[in-house]
């Protein structure tokens, strides 16, 4: 399920605020400037490709691109099953997992599977739990990682404005070492 947990920034042990009530999920993260909806999962064919889910979810992407002007949208899949998942996954959560941000908005949503993206903003660390059926707007210029844990499975669309795609411009800080996982967050029960 969807969930938000919320550290101040300098205290990683105890949270001022986790909830899984979608209102509250979504005026948090609006007040930082974040968009999060959820969008009716479509089934998806037992081995799907990108054109599979961008044809699932066309309706929903062509209104996203009307919004947001975006100009280029892929699916990123990982997989256990994919022939290079062991080299790709590893290498692809250690570089998410550093602090950064972008020049442009970060917009994913979530086909299948699960990640959190830890938004650093206002003194306040705020992990957005996101799983199938979420999109989440991260804005232009704010501090984030993002963890997909340490098996990930997911698929996700992404949305950008330049043809470059994902640029991450990182801020070589350690916060996201010190604060829970992936891992940890999906082990804890909402409130523990």
């Amino acid at each position: 399920m969807s969930r938000l947990t919320v550290w101040n920034d300098t205290d990683p042990s105890t949270p001022v605020l986790d909830t899984t009530d979608a209102a509250a999920i979504t005026a948090e993260l609006a007040a930082l400037g974040a968009r999060f909806s959820r969008w009716e999962i479509q089934e998806l064919p037992d081995d799907p490709t990108q054109d599979d889910v961008l044809a699932a979810y066309r309706s929903e992407i062509d209104d996203v691109i009307a919004k947001e002007k975006y100009t280029l949208v892929d699916v990123l899949r990982l997989d256990p099953a994919q022939d290079d998942y062991d080299e790709k996954a590893p290498a692809a959560r250690q570089k998410f997992l550093q602090e950064h941000q972008h020049d442009d908005d970060e917009d994913r949503f979530f086909a299948y599977g699960s990640g959190i993206f830890y938004l650093h903003a206002g003194g306040k660390v705020f992990a957005a739990f996101c799983e199938a059926g979420d999109l989440i707007s991260v804005p232009a210029n704010t501090t984030h990682w993002f963890d997909m844990g340490t098996n990930p499975e997911y698929i996700s669309v992404r949305f950008f404005h330049d043809e470059d795609g994902w640029v991450g411009d990182f801020t070589g800080s350690d916060i996201s070492s010190r604060f829970p996982t992936y891992d940890e967050i999906a082990a804890t029960p909402v409130g523990g």
